[in-house]
């Protein structure tokens, strides 16, 4: 039987078990890519012999970071930006992909420089998720960003991304826009403010 551990740091539970034998990558083919996911598929042989081919969508190795920037103690820094995969635009976090050469704050105080015009003098990662592991292979870093002060840098986005202050206090309140509806920006909402209660 395994034993729950707590880790004080962000008490962060985690169940001790057999964990079971990952099955054997026998072969992986590339069936497209498009220049931003690669999709592959895998050839697997299971622990108990089963045999089969799965397919995933693979992003880059350093995955990609969503920054929590708070302008004050009170007060998050939300963005509304165009979201192609809905075709609408949505609340969330900023965020982008670690580029080559680059660390999880590195890119955390870039993209918020891009997208918000802050640079941030308090940076720290803290923790990771993934979305729909099931068939996506990305990691998404969350950051907390403390501490802002102004500063730009260029980006590519297509058009200018709207700033929006939100009261941490105001938080079932965030949960309850229509707009608010990414994933990662939910969790890194709840996990935020978990943080900030216990740190």
């Amino acid at each position: 039987m395994g034993t729950l551990q707590v880790e004080s740091r962000f008490k962060k539970y985690r169940y001790e078990a057999q964990m079971p034998k990952k099955p054997t990558i026998h072969k992986r083919t590339t069936l497209t890519n498009t220049g931003i996911f690669n999709i592959e598929q895998m050839d697997l042989e299971f622990s108990n012999g089963a045999t089969r081919q799965y397919q995933r969508i693979v992003g880059s190795d350093q995955g990609a970071v969503l920054v929590v920037p708070m302008l004050d103690p009170e007060t998050l820094l939300l963005i509304r930006e165009y979201a192609a995969g809905m075709h609408r635009y949505e609340l969330c976090f900023p965020k982008g992909h670690i580029e080559a050469g680059e660390g999880r704050v590195e890119a955390a105080n870039r993209e918020i420089q891009e997208e918000i015009g802050y640079a941030a003098r308090d940076l720290q990662a803290i923790t990771s998720v993934t979305v729909a592991p099931g068939y996506l292979y990305h990691t998404t870093h969350i950051v907390l960003a403390r501490d802002l002060y102004p500063q730009r840098l260029p980006g590519d986005e297509p058009e200018p991304i709207e700033t929006l202050p939100w009261k941490l206090s105001e938080f079932d309140q965030l949960l309850a826009q229509e707009e608010f509806t990414e994933a990662r920006s939910i969790a890194a909402l709840y996990i935020i403010r978990d943080w900030l209660a216990n740190n």
